[in-house]
């Protein structure tokens, strides 16, 4: 099974991003995690749009279209998710070829707050379905206090975090596959 996982954050030292790449080092078996970056996507730009796909908003769309499913983690700025995230979702949720149709999601969210992007995490959630991804309903994740969890280099070092990830690594493969069955049927 393919899970992409894409970061909400251009930071190279992301809560969001270390959390991420955790993951592929706790995936079961079975389970391959790879990220995908959203670091050159250009503003959304209908003329762009009209003229051919830049080179990096195709190449997110078909990661998207090759996974069976996809993890966001996402900042929370102002109440919500990030505008870099928000601009990538705009890229891959239009024109004739729309890859997080149908796709199974799961949302995560970090935070050095006490609440752990929760409210971003929300209205993340509330666009995935919007845009017809069938979205993980549980677990929700948001992790508060990011520098009690994390070593200098975003490493997960939370034991709690890292049972609660791999519990949700689990869940998010067997909601994979159940998507998979039906769509099949």
């Amino acid at each position: 099974m393919n899970i992409i996982t894409i970061s909400g954050s251009l930071k190279a030292t992301s809560f969001n991003t270390g959390l991420l790449r955790s993951l592929a080092q706790i995936a079961p078996e079975g389970i391959v995690v790879s990220e995908a970056s959203i670091a050159d996507i250009p503003l959304f730009n209908e003329d762009l749009e009209t003229t051919g796909l830049p080179p990096a908003v195709a190449t997110l769309k078909q990661q998207i279209a090759d996974a069976d499913g996809v993890i966001i983690s996402t900042p929370e700025y102002n109440f919500s998710y990030s505008g870099v995230l928000k601009n990538a979702i705009d890229w891959a949720s239009r024109g004739p070829v729309r890859p997080f149709a149908e796709k199974p999601v799961a949302t995560l969210s970090v935070s050095p707050g006490n609440f752990g992007g929760i409210r971003a995490q929300t209205d993340l959630r509330r666009l995935m379905h919007s845009i017809g991804a069938h979205v993980l309903p549980k677990p929700e994740i948001a992790i508060p206090q990011a520098k009690l969890k994390f070593d200098d280099d975003r490493r997960l070092t939370d034991e709690a975090t890292h049972a609660m990830l791999t519990a949700m690594l689990e869940k998010f493969g067997t909601f994979i596959r159940t998507h998979q069955t039906q769509s099949a049927e």
